[in-house]
């Protein structure tokens, strides 16, 4: 294979998060990326030569051919390697030096969506919508918990555009880390997000630049 960006991937929010971030730096500096779509239907990512590149046989995986062929899994470690290596400007994120504070705000709202938001969220989706057989207390349980997570966000949003950043805060990672999975709360039997109007407006402030929306396309 030639050089460049490879990203395995499907359209789920742990994808879009990557795809999303790729059609960004696209729109930001021209950096080009190619997609080869997993059908995880089919178990695709439970093959042998998927799992040489992530042993835990998930999506996504990007494999940077500029970097001798240099493969890394887990959505946020992906958009964290991708930040480092082609968004020179900081135009995503916070200098790590000269920016201290808000990088650290940056990676606890990252880490707040990765080991929060997502994995509580995924769980609502599977009970309410993928389960064999009904299973109220699931159902309960998650989609409580996930509305407790929508709730710790519309605090955060008090005052502030974004996660992230002085001020009013600015569009980073610590956004579009997380808003992948909250568009799909209606596969987690959350209706709607007029009950959290602040997160609602981030999301649709969000949702609506150019680059996510060429994003949430892919593949």
């Amino acid at each position: 294979m030639s050089g460049g960006l490879l990203l395995y991937t499907s359209p789920t929010p742990n994808g879009h998060k990557v795809s999303v971030f790729l059609e960004e730096l696209k729109d930001a500096y021209g950096l080009d990326y190619q997609v080869e779509k997993i059908d995880i239907s089919k178990n695709t990512q439970k093959e042998p030569w998927f799992i040489k590149m992530n042993p835990n046989g998930r999506i996504p995986v990007l494999v940077d051919r500029n970097r001798n062929n240099f493969n890394v899994f887990e959505s946020a470690a992906i958009l964290l390697y991708l930040q480092q290596h082609y968004d020179k400007e900081n135009k995503f994120a916070f200098d790590r030096d000269s920016d201290p504070d808000n990088y650290s705000e940056m990676l606890q709202w990252i880490f707040f969506a990765h080991g929060g938001v997502g994995p509580m969220q995924g769980q609502a989706h599977h009970f309410n919508k993928y389960a064999p057989e009904d299973i109220p207390y699931g159902k309960k349980r998650y989609t409580d918990e996930t509305r407790r997570l929508y709730g710790v966000l519309e605090i955060r949003l008090q005052d502030r555009d974004y996660l992230a950043g002085p001020g009013r805060g600015a569009y980073s990672l610590a956004d579009l880390n997380v808003i992948p999975w909250i568009r799909f709360h209606k596969n987690a039997a959350i209706e709607t997000l007029d009950e959290w109007p602040r997160l609602k407006n981030w999301v649709d402030r969000c949702v609506s630049r150019p680059a996510f929306q060429a994003g949430i396309r892919v593949p």
